[in-house]
């Protein structure tokens, strides 16, 4: 696959980038090794190879998965300026 100088102008100008055409003739001939770097890029062979996530092999630290009410109720009306039996308590607004 590769693009031509039209193709270059008219994606600038979706993206709303000024490119001169001299700017133009150089970014075509760099998309273009770029596309053909992805051509070759298709042509290795990765049957058998498993998906990374990284290239160091790690393992995540895992919590045990424990429903619990948390047990800090007192703790979260503390600052509360008006609070009852943990509930925070706030003016009436709507009548």
């Amino acid at each position: 696959m590769s693009v031509d100088l039209a193709t270059v102008k008219r994606v600038a100008r979706l993206a709303r980038i000024a490119v001169s055409d001299q700017e133009a003739e150089r970014m075509t001939s760099e998309i273009n090794g770029i596309l053909g770097f992805v051509e070759q890029l298709s042509e290795v062979n990765v049957d058998g190879v498993e998906p990374m996530t990284s290239v160091m092999p790690m393992t995540m630290k895992k919590r045990e998965d424990v429903v619990a009410d948390g047990d800090r109720a007192a703790d979260i009306v503390a600052n509360a300026p008006n609070s009852d039996r943990n509930f925070f308590v706030v003016p009436k607004v709507v009548e």
